[in-house]
């Protein structure tokens, strides 16, 4: 499948994805095994983390056939060639780049960018972007993105990031929001696998309320 087809499956399955900024190589699989087992089946690993080409190639190799494995905090197009080097299939970005954007979609990845208003929002989808980020969500209400919603295409999924707590997501679900970028919420460095299971978990039974 494409890696498009499987990014909506996977959201369709569960509409969260976790940042894990930080993970090192050492760790990285059993990170990614705690989150894919409490049903999370998109992760990122941002480019600002320890080493974190080789933690996305030994992620993609290791659960790839069952996640969306990629890089966040992706700003330039040298980057996304790299990130499509180690194996990944999505780039997320803080910001809107067209060019970064542009490069994705022609590598066959899921290019999700950052955007704050609806003028990021529009020059994102016109240079391809499949998925949205709003961010950070700290700065947003639902209320912001019920009205952005109002003038978005419909069928393009975005994705509330920053800040986000269990109890918050109906509220910026019923403001139409398609999904959740988790961070520090599921994985800080040094917590271990087990905790960053629980925390996942607790996040998808949010979800699915």
């Amino acid at each position: 499948m494409t890696a498009e087809a499987d990014f909506t499956r996977y959201l369709g399955e569960c509409p969260l994805v976790a940042i894990i900024r930080g993970v090192t190589p050492d760790e990285v699989v059993a990170i990614g095994e705690a989150i894919l087992s409490a049903g999370i089946h998109i992760i990122e690993v941002p480019l600002n983390s320890p080493h974190p080409f080789e933690s996305i190639d030994r992620l993609a190799q290791a659960v790839g056939d069952r996640a969306l494995v990629g890089a966040g905090t992706v700003l330039d197009t040298l980057s996304v060639a790299r990130v499509k080097d180690a194996g990944g299939r999505l780039i997320v970005a803080p910001n809107t780049n067209a060019q970064v954007i542009a490069a994705a979609v022609q590598a066959d990845m899921v290019a999700a960018p950052g955007y704050f208003t609806p003028s990021e929002a529009f020059t994102a989808l016109d240079a391809g972007a499949q998925a949205l980020k709003l961010f950070p969500a700290e700065g947003a209400t639902p209320a912001i993105l019920k009205a952005q919603r109002a003038v978005l295409p419909k069928q393009v999924p975005v994705l509330v990031v920053g800040g986000v707590q269990p109890e918050d997501m109906g509220k910026w679900r019923d403001a139409g929001a398609n999904g959740f970028g988790l961070g520090s919420g599921v994985y800080t460095p040094g917590r271990s696998p087990d905790e960053v299971h629980a925390r996942s978990k607790a996040y998808v039974e949010a979800a699915r309320a």
